[in-house]
């Protein structure tokens, strides 16, 4: 098993479903996924995520770490305070997360969740 692996570029098919427990609240955003590694163990999970102008409510069950390369989006968690995050900014969504990611500029982002 290796223990180090570079992820591969995303020039491979992405999928373009809407992730599970995103539902579109605004707009026609439109989503791309690589998923460009999963561990062994099959807990972890590493990729790029694509997204178009609009919104979404989203309901999390798992973990994500989260580097935003390009755009700007403004989350929205249910019955608190929005958070803006920009290009160049990291940041973390807790499992229990439930509310509004408003997509305010195209987005390219790293993620790395954890699926157990």
């Amino acid at each position: 098993m290796q223990t180090v692996v570079k992820l591969p570029p995303t020039d491979s098919n992405p999928s373009t479903s809407d992730l599970d427990g995103w539902i579109k609240t605004e707009g026609n955003p439109q989503m791309k996924t690589w998923v460009l590694h999963t561990s062994a163990a099959g807990d972890m999970v590493s990729g790029i995520w694509e997204c178009t102008v609009g919104s979404y409510h989203a309901t999390y069950s798992a973990y994500e770490y989260v580097v935003l390369i390009e755009g700007k989006i403004t989350i929205t968690p249910d019955g608190e305070q929005p958070v803006t995050v920009k290009a160049g900014d990291a940041f973390v969504v807790e499992p229990t997360f439930k509310g509004t990611w408003k997509i305010e500029e195209n987005v390219r982002k790293h993620f790395d969740f954890r699926t157990k």
